[in-house]
């Protein structure tokens, strides 16, 4: 897809195929959720680098995704609650004028097709993604919760574990941003197993005190 669509900043990054809920209470993007119920239900969404949610003047990335719509219900006080879905990435061609909202010329940004991944090291990932997840849980005194079936196509798969894993907004944009499913598994296990380190640090600080 390519052309102007209406775009929505976020302090999160959206990944391809995982949804993502949203409380609508500008202004501005009221009436952005009302056009594009009108017509494709889609709008695109970015992660702001810099700045706030609410009010504008933030500065946002040139990577995002295009969500759709998928459930969306709006209150008596105007506000609207809704769900979207991540469908693919996008880039940010251009940003256009605020003018009532968020306006981007952007295109579909396809991954590198590559062969697909080695069984065996998707095994050691899947076993170090529920190690990490685990012990990020047991820090805020949770339960790990269970990975969801597995889809077999590899885009979706990589973009799925990103979203299952315990790493923060940096790290989920950076492997957003990798040029395929062979970069963002080992960029994915390499986060991981730095991430386990640091975890492992904390869980042994709390158990001395």
């Amino acid at each position: 897809m390519s052309g102007s669509v209406p775009m929505f900043p976020l302090g999160s990054v959206l990944l391809p195929g995982t949804a993502i809920p949203l409380h609508i209470f500008e202004p501005r993007y009221r009436a952005m959720i009302q056009d594009c119920l009108r017509t494709d239900r889609r709008f695109g969404v970015t992660l702001i680098a810099r700045g706030s949610e609410v009010g504008g003047g933030d500065l946002r990335t040139s990577v995002g995704v295009l969500a759709e719509i998928i459930r969306a219900a709006e209150l008596d006080d105007g506000r609207w609650g809704l769900v979207a879905v991540g469908l693919s990435r996008i880039r940010v061609l251009r940003w256009l004028p605020d003018d009532p909202y968020p306006r981007a010329e952007i295109e579909q940004w396809d991954e590198d097709e590559e062969p697909e991944p080695d069984p065996e090291d998707l095994q050691e990932l899947l076993a170090v993604l529920r190690e990490t997840s685990s012990m990020a849980a047991a820090l805020e005194g949770a339960e790990a919760a269970e990975l969801p079936e597995l889809p077999t196509d590899p885009v979706a798969l990589s973009h799925l574990l990103v979203a299952c894993s315990p790493l923060g907004t940096v790290d989920r944009f950076d492997l957003l941003c990798a040029s395929g499913v062979t970069e963002r598994l080992r960029t994915l296990r390499d986060r991981l197993d730095d991430q386990r380190v640091l975890l492992g640090a904390e869980l042994a600080m709390r158990d001395q005190h």
